[in-house]
């Protein structure tokens, strides 16, 4: 493996985010200070039990806007009220780790979020207890690689965040060192 590219975030983590988080919660080792350890990102795509081409469209719009290949989710039972059938696919999920990571991470935060029409920040409230945080975002369309002009559907995503905090404290003093925009 290559060692020359270190993506922005990263470098910044080693040099800014863990002595300030060592710090300020008085961590006795940088090994204690919580890390990003992977992005999940998933999306629902409801009207894909009629239409098999907005499944493609879906994998292809997630592989552009992530940088790694997306796979389809699949129902596990029947829900006669959804006209929904086992083994139908009805998702799309891309779960990032180490360097595609980073490179998402950043391009959410500096070019994607500011996209978000009447912006004002994110909600401090997707905190889970554990130190892991869940985004929802309404389009795909804020992501700058989505041409507007050829998106069939408008879908949302849920962008989960896992780290290794123990709290949620330590995860948004994490997230807001890598700097996410939080609410005040």
């Amino acid at each position: 493996m290559a060692t020359g590219y270190q993506p922005r975030l990263k470098t910044r983590y080693k040099a800014e985010v863990v002595p300030a988080l060592k710090n300020k919660f008085n961590f006795s080792s940088v090994m204690q200070v919580p890390k990003l350890e992977k992005i999940c990102i998933n999306q629902g795509v409801g009207d894909a039990v009629s239409d098999k081409k907005l499944i493609e469209s879906a994998v292809k719009e997630m592989t552009m806007i992530t940088g790694q290949k997306a796979v389809a989710t699949y129902s596990k039972k029947d829900i006669s009220n959804f006209k929904l059938r086992k083994g139908v696919a009805i998702g799309v999920r891309v779960t990032l780790r180490g360097n595609t990571m980073y490179e998402f991470l950043d391009r959410l935060i500096s070019a994607s979020l500011p996209r978000i029409r009447d912006f004002k920040g994110i909600s401090p409230k997707g905190f889970d207890g554990r130190g892991n945080y869940t985004l929802g975002i309404p389009e795909q369309i804020i992501f700058p690689e989505i041409d507007i002009d050829k998106v069939t559907k408008m879908n949302g995503m849920d962008i989960t965040f896992v780290t290794t905090a123990k709290n949620n404290d330590e995860a948004k003093a994490l997230l807001t060192e890598f700097g996410f925009p939080f609410k005040k």
